[in-house]
Parts: C-alpha cells; sequence; structure tokens
C-alpha cells in the first residue's frame, strides 16, 4: 500500500540499528539504542492490518511512498500518524490506477474521518489527513482497503485524535459544518474556471447547497445567540449556493457563487464555535483559501 517504501525484514533492521548504535556512541548509550530498536521492531505490523484507533510511525515517510510496515504504538507516546477511518474500494472490476485510487480516498477519507474526529479544528498544528491505498501488485492480491489517517509530515505529536464527550449542542453543529465542507471539496471539479464545466461546477453547488439545508435543520436545536445569528447566515449561504446549483450561465453561476462562497467562510462561525466550546482557531489551509 502506499506511504513509503518497502520495509527491510524485521531482522534486518534489528541489525542496522545495533550496529550503527555501537560503532557511533558508548557502551551505555548503545545498550539504549538497541534496546529501542528491538522495541521498534517487536512494534512493526504489516500495513494491511492497521485498524481505526492505531497510533503509528511509519519507517520510510509519510507522504509519496510505499509502505509494508509501520510501527504500531500507544497513542500516548510521540508518533506521526493515526489511523482515523476505513473502508474498502467497491465497483471496481480492475485496479483504478494511483489516479482512480487517489480520488476514490480523497472523496472518502473526510467523510470517514469525521465519524472520529468530529472537530477537525481541534486537530494540532501540522498534521493533514493522509491515507493508504492498495497498489497494483497488492490489488492483484486481493487488497481493496483504504486506511484514512492524520499524519504529522515532519515532526510527531502525541494523544489519540479521537473526539470524546461532545455535549448535543456540540454534535449537532459539527455533523452539519462537517458535511458542508465535505460536500464542497469532495465535488470540486477538475475544471478551474466553471465555463469550462458549468455542469460540473452546478453539481458542487448543488450537493453544498442540500448539505446546508441540513445544518440549518440541525441548528433548530441549538437555542444559543451567536449560533441563531450563524444560523440566518447560513440560510442567506444556503439560498446562493441554490441559485449557484441552477444557474442558467457560468455569469449567472459567478454572480450567486460569489455570496455562496464567501457565506460558508469559516472565520464567520468563530463566534459560535467559542459560544459552543469549541476548537476557534481556523485550520492553516482553510484560513489560506478564503484569504485569496
Amino acid at each position: 500500500m502506499f506511504f513509503g517504501v518497502t520495509s527491510r525484514s524485521a531482522r534486518g533492521i534489528s541489525a542496522a540499528v545495533v550496529l550503527l548504535a555501537v560503532g557511533a556512541v558508548g557502551c551505555s548509550d548503545a545498550i539504549d539504542s538497541a534496546k529501542a530498536g528491538a522495541k521498534k521492531v517487536v512494534r512493526q505490523r504489516s500495513v494491511f492490518s492497521l485498524d481505526t484507533g492505531d497510533c503509528y510511525n511509519p519507517n520510510n515517510g509519510v507522504t509519496d511512498t510505499e509502505e509494508v510496515t509501520v510501527e504500531v504504538l500507544p497513542c500516548g507516546e510521540a508518533h506521526a500518524g493515526q489511523v482515523v477511518g476505513e473502508f474498502k474500494i467497491e465497483g471496481e472490476s480492475a485496479y483504478p490506477g494511483d489516479e482512480g485510487a487517489t480520488k476514490i480516498a480523497e472523496g472518502r477519507c473526510p467523510v470517514e474521518s469525521a465519524k472520529f474526529i468530529s472537530d477537525t479544528w481541534a486537530v494540532p498544528e501540522g498534521v493533514g489527513l493522509y491515507y493508504y491505498y492498495p497498489t497494483k501488485e497488492s490489488w492483484a492480491t486481493g487488497d481493496r482497503s483504504v486506511s484514512c489517517t492524520y499524519a504529522k509530515e515532519s515532526g510527531t505529536y502525541s494523544g489519540s485524535l479521537k473526539s470524546t464527550s461532545l455535549n448535543a449542542d456540540q454534535l449537532a453543529y459539527l455533523k452539519g459544518a462537517n458535511a458542508v465542507y465535505a460536500a464542497l471539496w469532495a465535488n470540486q471539479p477538475e475544471a478551474e474556471l466553471p465555463e469550462d464545466d458549468l455542469p460540473g461546477y452546478k453539481k458542487q453547488a448543488k450537493a453544498v447547497s442540500t448539505a446546508l439545508d441540513s445544518h440549518l435543520t440541525n441548528l433548530k436545536a441549538v437555542d444559543k445567540p451567536e449560533t441563531v445569528k450563524l444560523r440566518a447566515q447560513l440560510g442567506e449561504a444556503a439560498e446562493a449556493w441554490a441559485k449557484a446549483a441552477s444557474a442558467g450561465s457560468s455569469d449567472d453561476f459567478y454572480i450567486a457563487y460569489d455570496m455562496a462562497f464567501t457565506g460558508i467562510d469559516p472565520n464567520k462561525t468563530v463566534k459560535a464555535r467559542k459560544e459552543l466550546e469549541l476548537a476557534t482557531t481556523v485550520p492553516a489551509d482553510d484560513a489560506e483559501i478564503w484569504a485569496s
């Protein structure tokens, strides 16, 4: 599965760690390093056996590589990533290729991860959503699994990312908000401009409009001042998305889209989030997108 180069056997890893330690440092330090290396070897698990909730360290890097085994360790220890969702690729008679598998993973992982992490704003800085997906070779052996993970490309973090102890108001808000942004990104057309793919952009607008309608329904149960204000604002945004979805021309789409997109600016949700006692720091990627 993709993420890291093919790892060596446990014996090879152990020997390499010990030889490096003895050759570079004193006896006591060498023993400590050897023990650490042995612990890492014992913790090696096949990437195919990863489960949701597992915290891990890739052997060969977080991105753009292949991985056969990873080090699985307690989430209380420093680690590079955590599995936050899993699913199997279905409906494909042949390997969809790297591009096809990536598209499938990018569409499903935000949805699957939301079941594990309700408030993505609480994710540590520098930690992003990645995924392991089948290679052509593993597909031939029956591998159809995709593991969605939150990982840090450089450095580590500690603790599980799983959201716990959320109240009804918090869950109602997060369920709707997560669905809105998932609809936006999962339906993003490949064409850069609406005039190049108006049907695709209208399909995206329809998906966001539908998600916003559900979000507004969920928010009816939350009787808090800032959240009530946010609901009114999102109601206007929903109308704009609906207009974009039914636009007769690219010009009509642009007119509606401007209000629609700015209407779901994450920065405009901070006061309601604070009121609901949720994380209030807009993720860097989102902040950059709406700033531009």
